[in-house]
């Protein structure tokens, strides 16, 4: 395997170097159709980029070394700023291409072109090219596959972005990483990517940690993929549960001998494009730690006072994305 290489926004690196990493978090993230109230609320590059290089420099204080951007295509996603706040960072920063699910993401385009006949090989073609060549004009490769389906279901556009990503995963051995909504879809998400031929240890299911039901974590579990408790500190919006709940079941996990298949990270947004988002003032405490530190500063405490070793916790931050990225 010391042939693998993991497409960064700097250019390859081996797995090796990845160390401590956060698998699934944005620096940028709009809504689509943020783009159209620019007049308003201007993307302002230099003050997020204050923002970005601030919490970069803490995360590597802490030990980070790798941050996995989970914006789709249809996300606001921009390589570009990526790679400049991994030049001036030191943090090895990775791009992914792919859609998000269709009730908030862009399906209009695709699903226009699906009635005129079928478009995977286009999909296909699209993340390929952005995986082996570059994303538009930047030279800048995706090294990983975001995919999403929504509460309770699989549509046919989400289903056609699955496929065609497990056929892409094939063909370059990056990985596929999911969105789930609300807790639903796990084991529906992975056995759909591992029938259409995806590698399972190429896939990590996405918000595992919006269920409880450590049923429904075995379930998923049972298709040979990895999963991600990645919403951590984001506590009753957005159907989440409380933390204290997900470390029982987080903890339950790692005892009965899934260490090597858990992820950990927080799903965070730096900065949201478009105007700001008005959260209700009584959530705020609830979200107070919704931030890339929670991981070091409260969740790593908690394991360890729940009987989790230092070597499990090295084994779910350091070598599980490693594996993942096809570091073996």
């Amino acid at each position: 395997m010391s042939d693998v290489k993991v497409n960064t926004v700097l250019g390859p690196i081996s797995p090796s170097e990845m160390g401590v990493t956060l698998p699934h978090e944005h620096i940028v993230f709009g809504f689509p159709g943020w783009e159209g109230d620019q007049t308003i609320a201007p993307f302002d590059r230099e003050g997020i980029l204050v923002q970005a290089l601030e919490l970069m420099e803490e995360l590597k204080a802490l030990g980070l070394r790798t941050f996995v951007d989970a914006t789709p295509n249809d996300g606001g996603r921009m390589p570009e700023f990526l790679k400049e706040v991994s030049e001036k960072s030191g943090v090895n920063i990775i791009c992914s291409t792919g859609y998000y699910y269709e009730e908030e993401g862009m399906p209009a385009y695709w699903k226009f072109r699906s009635s005129l006949g079928d478009v995977k090989d286009e999909i296909c073609e699209l993340f390929h090219k952005e995986i082996t060549v570059g994303i538009r004009d930047t030279g800048i490769k995706a090294g990983a596959i975001k995919v999403g389906t929504g509460k309770g279901e699989i549509t046919d556009y989400e289903r056609m972005m699955f496929e065609a990503a497990a056929r892409v995963q094939q063909d370059t051995g990056v990985p596929i990483i999911t969105h789930t909504q609300e807790g639903t879809m796990g084991p529906e998400q992975a056995e759909l990517l591992v029938t259409a031929g995806a590698d399972p240890e190429r896939i990590q299911i996405g918000h595992m940690s919006d269920n409880t039901d450590i049923r429904y974590h075995l379930e998923t579990l049972k298709h040979g993929v990895s999963i991600s408790f990645d919403r951590m500190g984001l506590q009753v919006l957005a159907g989440c549960p409380m933390d204290i709940e997900r470390y029982a079941v987080l903890i339950g996990l790692i005892g009965i001998g899934y260490a090597e298949k858990i992820m950990i990270s927080h799903d965070t947004i730096v900065q949201w494009l478009g105007r700001p988002m008005n959260i209700p003032k009584e959530a705020l405490p609830l979200i107070a730690d919704w931030h890339p530190t929670h991981l070091f500063k409260k969740i790593i405490p908690a394991l360890k006072q729940g009987g989790v070793t230092d070597e499990q916790v090295q084994t779910i931050l350091q070598d599980n994305p490693r594996r993942l990225f096809g570091g073996g």
